[in-house]
């Protein structure tokens, strides 16, 4: 491994962002849900849009995301 090589291997190891089974990054699938439970926090709080964040992650789920 030559000089080059050495600075050269902090790009190669970079992973290429997941996209979910839409093509799209998780910041970007289930536009629906996740404008909905957006809406619903600030005036209700988490506790007040639980149904929503859940919706919002069964969704992120069936993309293929690990959403815990």
């Amino acid at each position: 491994m030559g000089l080059l090589d050495y600075f050269k291997a902090p790009e190669q190891a970079k992973a290429a962002p997941k996209v979910g089974k839409s093509g799209k990054k998780i910041c970007c699938s289930c536009p629906e849900t996740k404008k909905l439970r957006d809406a619903c926090i600030p005036e209700k709080g988490e506790e007040g849009c639980l149904d929503l964040i859940n919706k919002h992650k069964d969704c992120l789920r069936a993309e293929g995301f690990d959403v815990k």
